[in-house]
């Protein structure tokens, strides 16, 4: 089960173009290859998705997955996280009267739809739950060591700060190069977007590592360069998925994502950001383990610019790149090339 070019799309965002929720729908509305016909949101309905999002896409804003219908979906995506992962019943009601309909589900929530025994589906109708644990997990090896191509892991100083996004787009541009190049997801919107990879959270801690090792060596003899999406931060007190990552993926190299001007975790406000010459120092020491793995430097700064004017994020790249002496764009706003110049001829 996957969301292909054929098909048509109804992605259910209530309140998340405008809030903080909405992470997931957004994300498949900018990359995912799919026709996006409807977007619902009542707090939105009836406005400018450009206007809204800076997303250019045509796709009108509806108040229910009712009114999406008259687009002729065939697929509804769950693009929404409410806080606690729980959706509001009234908004089951809408998926449940969907599916009875006859539209495909993709669901990225850790809640599945559709598991109940008398659950029936139309010939040709799937429910893809998308946050899964892989088969066949053993506990990480340190086997992508022994690849010849490059691995290139998004790693951040925050949580939600873009490193999928900079890691499709530098897929995107090292393909346009003519390379083999992959995005491996492992959060739920890059799976969306890709068909697969591995849903990290939904892994056994234990076997977490594994779990990336084992999508790194599937992929890795067959392209050049792999770019493997990053999870959470080392610097964010609740999140452990970059370690399991670094430890899976063994990249050859880094890419540090950074939103301009931040200085402390989001949700942890106490915690400060520390200087971005120091942060890198931190990744590149617990990538190598302190010299026990293979050295993997950070090679780029992929700098988060959305919320400032043109002027203000090339003054915000300039300086980052003034203190760290790294390449740094904002690969959404200004492309990726600078940043793949740096990782391809390293």
């Amino acid at each position: 089960m996957r969301i292909t070019a054929n098909h048509r799309v109804a992605i259910l965002l209530h309140e998340g173009i405008l809030g903080g929720t909405g992470k997931t729908g957004l994300t498949l509305l900018r990359y995912s290859q799919a026709q996006i016909v409807a977007v619902v949101d009542r707090e939105c309905a009836g406005k400018n998705l450009f206007e809204l999002t800076g997303i250019n896409k045509n796709v009108p804003i509806v108040a229910s997955v009712a009114e999406a219908l008259s687009y002729q979906p065939d697929v509804l995506a769950i693009g929404i996280a409410p806080s606690g992962g729980a959706l509001p019943d009234p908004w089951k009601v809408e998926i449940e009267e969907a599916i009875a309909i006859g539209l495909s589900l993709v669901n990225g929530l850790h809640t599945f739809f559709g598991q109940k025994p008398e659950s029936s589906l139309q010939p040709g109708q799937w429910i893809w739950n998308v946050r899964q644990e892989p088969t066949g997990l053993s506990i990480g090896k340190g086997k992508a060591r022994s690849l010849s191509g490059r691995r290139v892991l998004a790693v951040g100083t925050d949580m939600a700060i873009g490193k999928m996004s900079a890691s499709i787009e530098l897929q995107r541009c090292a393909l346009n190069r003519g390379l083999r190049a992959k995005f491996l997801a492992t959060g739920q919107a890059g799976l969306m977007i890709a068909g697969d990879g591995v849903a990290l959270d939904a892994v056994r801690v234990d076997f977490a590592a594994g779990a990336v090792e084992q999508i790194v060596i599937k992929y890795g003899p067959d392209h050049d360069i792999l770019f493997i999406e990053g999870q959470g931060s080392l610097l964010h007190p609740g999140s452990t998925a970059t370690l399991h990552l670094l430890r899976g993926s063994q990249p050859t190299h880094i890419l540090l994502v950074h939103k301009a001007g931040q200085t402390q975790i989001k949700d942890s406000p106490d915690v400060k950001i520390p200087p971005l010459p120091e942060v890198i120092k931190l990744y590149e020491m617990v990538a190598s383990v302190a010299g026990a793995m293979q050295p993997a430097k950070v090679a780029a700064i992929a700098l988060n610019t959305a919320h400032l004017d043109d002027a203000a994020a090339k003054n915000a790249i300039a300086q980052v790149h003034e203190q760290t002496g790294l390449p740094c764009t904002d690969v959404v706003r200004f492309g990726a090339d600078l940043l793949l110049d740096a990782i391809v001829t390293d």
